[in-house]
């Protein structure tokens, strides 16, 4: 079940709702072949075991909201051939599978949560429902503990506040800034490193145990 975010209405003035914080916390431990699982995959991933990889997930894994889905789509995701790209997408090749692997690395990498249905999710963060007036594009969870809230975009600047796993907003992302103007839930702004910045619509990932008994990975996924 997710856990309800009570934001209230508080983009329209300052104020208007409580600080929240959502502390990790890893429930893979109550299985112990799902901490095996996890290890296992996460080492194939450093290892850059395509095949194995493509073994380990189900036959309809979801990996986006406008394709097919399924192994041989991951494995092309993970491949990344150039000549599968138009051709102004070419030269960054290199990068964007670069950054699919460090992304699936990370995002199994993060403490997660077991929903209604037994399935494994990660981040533990996606557990949280953002109200249904809040853009989530603009949420951002802050991964943490007493992060530094600042005057000004540097680290030399006065502090206002330190935050720890709290749901803020940015209105303007610079995706190259090394800091962001967020604002938190009680209206208070500053400037806070990206580092610690996670997007509520960014990737997120789901184990699930087939028939056989055997955990499976069903979807990497991101966006809304």
């Amino acid at each position: 079940m997710r856990t309800a975010l009570l934001l209230a209405a508080f983009l329209c003035g300052p104020a208007l709702a409580d600080r929240q914080s959502f502390p990790p916390v890893d429930e893979a431990d109550r299985d112990p072949s799902l901490v095996e699982f996890r290890e296992t995959l996460l080492a194939k991933i450093a290892a850059r075991d395509v095949d194995t990889i493509v073994a380990l997930a189900c036959p309809d894994i979801y990996l986006s909201h406008g394709g097919d889905g399924g192994p041989e789509e991951l494995r092309a995701n993970l491949v990344l051939d150039p000549q599968t790209l138009s051709e102004e997408y070419r030269e960054d090749a290199d990068a964007m599978r670069e950054q699919y692997w460090t992304d699936l690395e990370n995002t199994l990498s993060q403490p997660g949560y077991f929903d209604d249905e037994g399935e494994f999710w990660m981040p533990h963060q996606w557990q949280i429902t953002l109200p249904a007036s809040l853009d989530a594009h603009l949420a951002y969870f802050v991964t943490g503990q007493n992060v530094s809230l600042r005057q000004q975009p540097n680290r030399d600047a006065p502090l206002i506040t330190r935050i720890s796993h709290e749901v803020v907003i940015l209105r303007d992302h610079q995706s190259s800034a090394e800091y962001q103007r967020v604002l938190l839930t009680d209206g208070t702004q500053g400037y806070m490193h990206s580092d610690f910045l996670w997007p509520m619509t960014g990737h997120r990932a789901a184990f699930v145990k087939s028939d056989a008994g055997g955990w499976q990975l069903c979807t990497f996924v991101s966006g809304d």
